[in-house]
């Protein structure tokens, strides 16, 4: 379905003219993509509609490009931090290419940035055609699995920073609402992880269970033979909750990942010579997560841009204030996925028929489905 969607919206923005309409439901995704793009233009106008829009823009003429640039370059650093966690995410299942997995990765938060978070699928279909080694249905599932240790060091940036954050004059009370909600997602990070650990560990009768009750009429035997693929390969995935020195070492590259996320913001926020620390930066880098999750075009733009300037008034920051600082922060963060991405496509040797083929929620099916013959090649097996 999100395959099919995504291939519309590219075509949509003359990048894959090649990929043909399929009438009333082809209609149907165009008809979402253009509700959220509606949604976003109605989070600007909300966003922006008290703002003085000439203090906004001395406000970015006056900001310092030296602090601009130094993050810009942080930036682009953390992309190869993010491609070099996604290669120790992959290693108890295969090896591949940090030049590849760099070039997938930029290739797809350009993606996000078009398109909105459906473009996420991208990364996953497109690194199987740089490097062969590496499956669509195996590269999705070490996605997901980066997508909680990237939640999880959120969090935990965020709550553990409340610990010694400086509250605002006549902020107390929603502070104590934030701590609150803080303290809860820690605690969920816990439990999360926990269950994931013994998901792991007894993967082997997990599978065993859902597939008994799984086989049934009602449910065709091509979905559950897909659930069941990626249920094997999130357990191999799993691995690195049994070794502790891939633990470490994915902690490690998370870590450094979020530091150059907010070591950036917090250089954006100088940049506008605002009276902030790196703490404050921390708490700012939590909002503007939130933000980015809004599935609309643009990265999230106008959701973005309003959960990171909220976090900016939070500290006393005036809103027009607010409000350049979230617009630099977002190109800050996008702009250069949006170089490389662009560079990588137009000088990548991808066939178009087979990124035709992968984009075609049919041909994803198959993909997953053969992934589930390759399970038992794979470096680890699962194990109970």
């Amino acid at each position: 379905m999100y395959l099919e969607f995504l291939a519309r919206c590219y075509a949509n923005f003359n990048f894959y003219i090649f990929i043909s309409p399929s009438s009333e439901q082809d209609l149907r995704k165009s008809l979402k993509f253009i509700f959220l793009f509606l949604f976003a233009v109605f989070i600007f106008w909300f966003f922006g509609r008290n703002l003085d829009w000439q203090e906004v823009s001395q406000s970015l003429r006056k900001a310092d490009p030296i602090y601009l640039t130094s993050a810009t370059l942080i930036v682009c650093f953390g992309y190869l931090l993010r491609a070099k966690r996604w290669q120790v995410l992959l290693a108890p299942i295969t090896e591949t290419s940090l030049k590849e997995l760099f070039a997938t990765t930029t290739v797809g938060y350009a993606a996000v940035f078009l398109v909105g978070r459906v473009g996420e699928i991208v990364r996953p279909m497109w690194l199987p055609m740089r490097d062969r080694r590496v499956r669509p249905s195996v590269a999705l599932i070490t996605l997901g699995v980066e997508r909680i240790f990237d939640l999880a060091s959120l969090i935990c940036f965020f709550a553990v920073n409340l610990i010694w954050f400086n509250v605002p004059p006549e902020h107390e009370a929603q502070f104590g609402y934030v701590k609150l909600v803080g303290n809860l997602m820690l605690v969920g990070v816990a439990v999360g992880f926990l269950g994931l650990y013994f998901y792991q560990k007894y993967s082997e009768r997990f599978i065993g269970w859902f597939a008994r009750i799984s086989d049934r009429k009602f449910i065709p035997k091509r979905v559950q033979k897909i659930f069941l693929s990626l249920l094997t390969q999130l357990a191999i995935s799993l691995q690195v909750l049994k070794d502790w020195r891939e633990i470490i070492l994915v902690t490690f590259w998370t870590l450094l990942l979020w530091f150059s996320i907010a070591i950036p913001t917090w250089l954006v926020m100088l940049a506008f010579d605002l009276p902030l620390g790196f703490s404050d930066a921390l708490f700012v880098m939590g909002f503007a997560a939130i933000g980015s999750v809004v599935p609309t075009p643009g990265g999230a733009a106008g959701a973005f841009h309003a959960a990171t300037a909220g976090g900016l008034i939070f500290l006393n920051v005036s809103q027009e204030q607010a409000a350049a600082t979230a617009i630099a922060m977002h190109l800050v963060y996008f702009a250069p996925a949006v170089i490389f991405g662009i560079y990588y496509f137009l000088h990548g040797d991808i066939s178009v028929a087979r990124f035709k083929s992968l984009l075609d929620s049919e041909h994803a099916v198959e993909e997953i489905e053969e992934g589930e013959k390759e399970v038992p090649s794979s470096k680890f097996q699962v194990q109970g």
